[in-house]
């Protein structure tokens, strides 16, 4: 089987418009934990490049500072793809559970 992020399970999907919503959906994250979970977290960016990549450094930046506040391991994997024709989509899992999945 072939891997691509869309074929991983997802817990919660995040559809961001701004930065602002990121810093929520990050804050979100965090909170809720990537630990001992199974599943991933997909956020949905719009498909204009200078937003998406605003977005994204903020996701990614943000759920990497927030798990080292929180005193928890950062060893998260993520990957940025085309999702559709409007969105760009980031998946975000836990590198134990991504390998506990067989991926």
């Amino acid at each position: 089987m072939e891997f691509h992020p869309k074929n991983l399970p997802i817990s919660k999907i995040y559809d961001l418009k701004n930065e602002n919503d990121a810093v929520q959906a990050v804050d979100d994250m965090v909170e809720l934990g990537f630990k001992n979970k199974k599943e991933g977290f997909k956020v949905l960016m719009p498909k204009e490049t200078k937003i998406a990549k605003r977005i994204g450094y903020t996701v990614t930046t943000g759920v990497t500072k927030g798990l080292r506040q929180k005193n928890e391991t950062r060893d998260v994997k993520y990957w940025t793809y085309h999702h559709d024709d409007e969105h760009f989509a980031i998946v975000l899992i836990d590198n134990s559970a991504l390998t506990e999945l067989g991926f």
